[in-house]
């Protein structure tokens, strides 16, 4: 037999079915609510074939256009080279639309991640690059893509790039230039009545807080505008943003700057070794000489072949002035220390004149004399005789030396003009160097720096 209990708890379910009891009428089950649609389900029902989305028709069709907003983060930003004038940089690309077809309610999330094999499945902006010349995606460990779709119909699309995009630089002031590079994000196939591409209003440009150039320094200004294109098939959307760059010149200083330097020094030891030793002086010339044409070689290695003059071109066009100068003026030392044998030499001549033109005089038996001369040796002594009766004059280096003196007197002047040669050239060519140093610093380092800060 059943327990009184049991009973009891038999008889209140059957009291509840036929509505007997008022305690029990009181009694209200929750309603229990639909249970969501399976992911797969949802997916079908969202985008899928029997949806009737059409992903080769853009949102909105035939309708206003679709405002895409776009905002960037730079991972990494580098391999800026001069030759090629174009810049690497590894990029996340963000994509913000809203399509109405997507919006949706069933399901209770604000938005889904969807995997990014769902990108076929839906429409998606025909953004490229404008100023591209070489890009990829990224794969590894699986396809660097984000797709997100919120409740509201919006939809965000993340990609990794990695892009070489063309920069063309103005190299007049290099190595203290400062170059914009910039970046243009275009519409290939659609016009500005079908898609406007615009930037994100608050951070439309991130930049990693680790990011470090070898030679630029990227400022944290960047110039974000539009660059709408005019085609013979209409109208596109373009926005661009502007990098400012700003070369750092401490390789240059090392590696070009202070060696040139040093080398101009060094060619102007030549003006205190002896003017006797002649090897010193021409080996020490020579190898400057040479020294300053293999670092300019060196300068212009790593740059275009431009037509205009750099400002590394000029500091080595002068440093190779004022070496080529250095060797010429021991050229001009030793020229003015061997005047004295010319001196002598045609001090010689004169007094050889001379005898022959005594030797050839008419004295009192000059008449017979000339008689016994042939016809051929009296033609001959004629045209000698206009020539030796010249009066020597002395060349203008001669003209300053008193008559008299010995030869010993004479080279001791002529080495003294020398010596005073050299003793110049000690104050002038340092003198002369430090003036184009002033010059040259002042005008590409503070001058021309500011008036491209002004143009930026």
């Amino acid at each position: 037999m059943l327990s009184d209990t049991r009973c009891w708890m038999l008889l209140s379910a059957l009291m509840v079915l036929d509505g007997r009891s008022g305690v029990c009428k009181e009694m209200k089950f929750p309603n229990r609510t639909p249970r969501p649609p399976s992911p797969s389900d949802f997916l079908d029902k969202l985008m899928g074939r029997t949806s009737g989305y059409d992903a080769r028709i853009r949102p909105n069709f035939k309708g206003p256009p679709v405002n895409v907003t776009c905002n960037i983060f730079i991972n990494s930003f580098g391999s800026i080279t001069e030759t090629t004038m174009d810049y690497r940089l590894n990029v996340f690309l963000r994509q913000q639309w809203n399509d109405p077809r997507l919006a949706y309610k069933e399901y209770p999330d604000d938005s889904l991640d969807l995997d990014p094999s769902m990108l076929d499945s839906i429409w998606k902006p025909d953004l490229f690059f404008a100023n591209e010349k070489g890009a990829n995606f990224h794969e590894v460990t699986t396809d660097n893509k984000l797709l997100r779709i919120f409740q509201n119909g919006n939809v965000l699309y993340s990609i990794r790039l990695t892009l070489i995009l063309s920069c063309p630089m103005d190299l007049k002031n290099f190595p203290m230039d400062s170059q914009t590079c910039t970046m243009q994000l275009e519409s290939f196939g659609y016009t500005m009545n079908d898609l406007i591409f615009m930037w994100l209003d608050n951070g439309a440009v991130q930049v990693a807080d680790d990011l470090m150039l070898p030679q630029f320094v990227l400022k944290e200004e960047k110039g974000l505008g539009y660059c709408t294109k005019h085609y013979n098939t209409g109208k596109f959307t373009c926005i661009e943003v502007k990098f400012y760059l700003e070369r750092q010149m401490g390789y240059y200083l090392i590696q070009m700057y202070i060696p040139s330097l040093l080398t101009v020094i060094l060619s102007w030891v030549s003006f205190w070794i002896n003017m006797d030793a002649a090897p010193a002086r021409v080996g020490l010339g020579i190898t400057t000489v040479l020294t300053m044409t293999t670092q300019s070689s060196g300068s212009r290695a790593s740059l275009p072949k431009v037509s205009y003059v750099k400002a590394i071109d000029i500091w080595m066009a002068v440093c190779l002035l004022f070496v080529f100068a250095a060797l010429l003026e021991y050229a001009a030392v030793n020229f003015v220390s061997r005047q004295h044998k010319e001196f002598f030499r045609l001090r010689k001549r004169r007094l050889k004149e001379q005898q022959r033109q005594r030797s050839g005089s008419v004295d009192g038996k000059g008449k017979t004399n000339n008689k016994r001369l042939s016809g051929r040796h009296r033609s001959a002594l004629q045209r000698v005789r206009p020539v030796t009766s010249r009066r020597w004059t002395p060349t203008p280096i001669f003209a300053d030396l008193p008559p008299g003196l010995g030869f010993y007197d004479i080279r001791r002047r002529f080495v003294d003009r020398a010596k005073r040669i050299d003793t110049v050239s000690r104050a002038v060519f340092p003198l002369s160097f430090l003036m184009f140093n002033v010059l040259y610093w002042l005008t590409y380092k503070v001058l021309w720096h500011e008036d491209m800060q002004f143009l930026l």
